[in-house]
């Protein structure tokens, strides 16, 4: 089996986001590998079209990611103001490679990032997956409340 590889992509993940690099900077459809990786491992990120994925990749100053060989197995991404508040978005890992540590490997990525490392509160949210994060020092916080606005589309 393959070693398997995290990647610290630069500020918005140029790279992966317009001509799809992987590894070693060698073209891998990484857009479309990052869109498959959604489509089968993240029901919260399911249909994301080319252009949202490259807005999001363009709009998140921490990206990492995770390749087995030319496969994208994992990816996590973070916003932040490099000071008071980080948030961690759209951590995913391959459901055939889970519970092998890779999750951890993403998340403490995106933690260990010089923008990330340093902020007073790192937030995230989870549907299926307290358990896991708890496991890494993330703790539920009772004190505050969660709030949701859709945005309305025709």
């Amino acid at each position: 089996m393959a070693a398997i590889r995290l990647l610290r992509h630069a500020p918005g993940a140029p790279g992966l986001r317009w001509l799809g690099l992987g590894p070693g900077l060698r073209p891998t459809r990484g857009l479309l590998k990052l869109q498959r990786l959604f489509n089968h491992h993240a029901f919260w990120a399911r249909q994301r079209s080319y252009s949202q994925l490259r807005r999001l990749l363009g709009g998140s100053p921490v990206v990492v990611s995770l390749w087995r060989g030319k496969r994208l197995v994992g990816f996590g991404r973070a916003s932040t103001d490099g000071e008071c508040r980080a948030v961690l978005w759209d951590v995913v890992v391959a459901g055939d490679l889970q519970g092998r540590g890779l999750g951890r490997r993403v998340v403490e990525g995106l933690l260990s990032h010089p923008r990330v490392r340093q902020v007073e509160r790192v937030y995230l949210m989870t549907t299926n997956s307290a358990g896991f994060y708890e496991q890494l020092g993330f703790r539920r916080a009772d004190s505050q409340v969660l709030l949701v606005r859709q945005a309305e589309r025709p």
